[in-house]
C-alpha cells in the first residue's frame, strides 16, 4: 500500500472520491477518518488540482463553494507543505501572511468579547456592544486583503489555467463581506438589545469569525504555496507594484521588496501615472480630478513656485486670500510681489535653495481678519530643492475657539 500512497495519481483519485462523498452528504467525521487512514497527508498542489478537476468534470462551482468549509475541516492538519517555498520580507505573500496574523488577533479579541456577552449587565451592555462594533469595523478592512487576491493574484493564476479554485475562494470572500456588513448594521442599531445580540451571535457573528479564520488557513496551507510554485518573480513584482493601489489590511509593510534583476523603481519614488490615469504616490492614489477637488477644498490658499522661481500652480477654491489669475503662471515670482517686499522674497528663496532654512512664517492683519502666511521649502528624498510652497490661511475664527465641540453640526447644511 505504501507505494500507492506515494503515488500522486492514487492520492488525487482518493481525495476526489472523499470530496464527492462529502457532497453526497456523508458524515465529515467518517470521511476525515478515512482520509487519515488511507492518505495521511496531501500535498497542497494536489488539493488545488483535484478541485480544478472536479469543476472541469461538471461539479458546479456553487456546490463546491457550499461545502468548501467542510473540505477545509476534513483536510485541516493533513496538507503536506514540506515543499513550500519561503519568501523574503515585503514579498506579496509575506504581506498577506502578516495581515493574516493581525486579522487573527482581532478575531480572537472579538471572540472573547462575544464569549463574555452573557455575563455583561444591562447597564454596561451598550459599552460592550460598541467594543464589538469596533472589532467588526476593523475586520471589514479584510476587504482590501480579498481585493488584492481577486484583482492582482487571481488573474495571474488564471493565466496559468488555475481558474476553478480562485472562483470558489472569491465566492467565499463575498459571503464573508456580506456577513461582516450585516454584523456591522446590526451593531449600529441604536435600539439593539442584549437578547438580540445573543441571538445574532450564534447565527451570524460567530460564523463569520470562524469563516475568516479558516480563510487564513486555506490561504497559507494551499493558495500561497501553490501560487509560489506557479508564478515567477516577474509576476510577483507586477503584483507588488500594484498593491498600493488597493491598500493593506491592518498592517503596514516595514520593508520595500525589490527582487534582484527587476528595475529598482518603487512607489517610494515620485508619483507615477498608471494606465487608468491614476496618480500613484507612496501613501495612496487619486485621479487628477480628485486631487484638484482636494486642493481646492482645503481651507488654505496655496501657490507653488518651482526651482527656477517660476509660479507653476495655485489653488482655485473659495478660500483664496490673495488675488491670483492664470496670467501669473510661468511668471517670475519676484514680479508677483510689490517692489517693497521683493528683498524678503529674495532672502527666502536664497536661504531655501542653500538649505539654511526650510520654513518661514508670517502673520498680518488685513482689515479685521488675522492672516497666517507660511513659506515651505520643497525637497526630494535626497534633499534637493524642488521649489517653494506659499500657504495662507484666515485664522480669525480659529483664534476665537474655546473649550471643546463634540456634537455634530454643519456650517453649510442645505435643507
Amino acid at each position: 500500500m505504501s507505494e500507492l500512497i506515494n503515488n500522486s495519481k492514487f492520492r488525487k483519485e482518493k481525495l476526489k472520491e472523499l470530496i464527492l462523498k462529502l457532497h453526497k452528504g456523508e458524515d465529515p467525521g467518517q470521511v476525515r477518518a478515512e482520509l487519515i487512514s488511507t492518505l495521511q497527508n496531501i500535498p497542497y498542489g494536489e488539493v488545488v488540482e483535484v478541485e480544478q478537476e472536479l469543476i472541469s468534470e461538471g461539479l458546479p462551482e456553487t456546490e463546491v463553494l457550499k461545502l468548501c468549509d467542510v473540505h477545509g475541516e476534513v483536510l485541516d492538519g493533513h496538507i503536506d507543505q514540506s515543499g513550500a517555498q519561503s519568501v523574503p520580507e515585503g514579498h506579496p505573500v509575506d504581506v498577506f501572511i502578516q495581515e493574516n496574523k493581525e486579522l487573527l488577533k482581532v478575531i480572537e479579541k472579538t471572540q472573547m468579547l462575544l464569549g463574555t456577552l452573557y455575563s455583561v449587565s444591562e447597564e454596561s451592555f451598550k459599552e460592550h456592544s460598541l467594543k464589538i462594533l469596533s472589532c467588526y469595523n476593523e475586520l471589514m478592512d479584510v476587504d482590501k486583503h480579498f481585493r488584492r487576491k481577486e484583482y492582482l493574484l487571481f488573474p495571474y493564476l488564471e493565466k496559468k489555467e488555475i481558474t476553478g479554485p480562485p472562483k470558489v475562494m472569491w465566492g467565499k470572500h463575498d459571503e464573508i463581506r456580506d456577513q461582516l456588513k450585516a454584523s456591522i448594521e446590526i451593531l449600529r442599531n441604536e435600539d439593539l438589545k442584549k437578547s438580540d445580540l445573543e441571538d445574532a451571535t450564534e447565527i451570524l457573528f460567530a460564523p463569520v469569525l470562524k469563516a475568516m479564520a479558516e480563510m487564513t488557513k486555506k490561504e497559507e496551507d494551499i493558495l500561497f504555496p501553490m501560487s509560489l510554485d506557479i508564478l515567477n518573480t516577474e509576476d510577483w513584482w507586477h503584483i507588488h507594484r500594484q498593491t498600493l493601489e488597493i491598500g493593506f489590511t491592518l498592517y503596514d509593510p516595514k520593508v520595500e521588496w525589490t527582487p534582484e534583476g527587476m528595475q529598482a523603481e518603487s512607489y517610494e519614488n515620485t508619483g507615477i501615472m498608471n494606465e487608468s490615469g491614476t496618480i500613484q504616490l507612496p501613501s495612496g492614489s487619486f485621479t487628477a480630478v480628485e486631487i484638484m477637488a482636494i486642493l481646492n477644498t482645503m481651507p488654505v490658499d496655496m501657490t507653488f513656485v518651482d526651482r527656477n522661481d517660476k509660479v507653476k500652480y495655485f489653488t482655485w477654491g473659495k478660500h483664496r486670500i490673495f488675488t491670483r489669475s492664470r496670467s501669473i503662471i510661468n511668471r517670475d515670482v519676484r514680479l508677483c510681489h510689490p517692489p517693497g517686499s521683493v528683498h524678503i522674497i529674495e532672502k527666502i528663496l536664497d536661504d531655501f535653495k542653500s538649505g539654511r532654512a526650510s520654513h518661514a512664517p508670517f502673520w498680518i492683519q488685513v482689515k479685521d481678519r488675522f492672516i497666517y502666511i507660511e513659506y515651505y521649502a520643497l525637497r526630494d528624498e535626497k534633499g534637493n530643492y524642488l521649489g517653494t510652497l506659499e500657504v495662507s490661511q484666515d485664522l480669525t475664527n480659529a483664534r476665537n475657539l474655546e473649550g471643546e465641540k463634540r456634537i455634530l453640526s454643519y456650517t453649510d447644511k442645505k435643507e
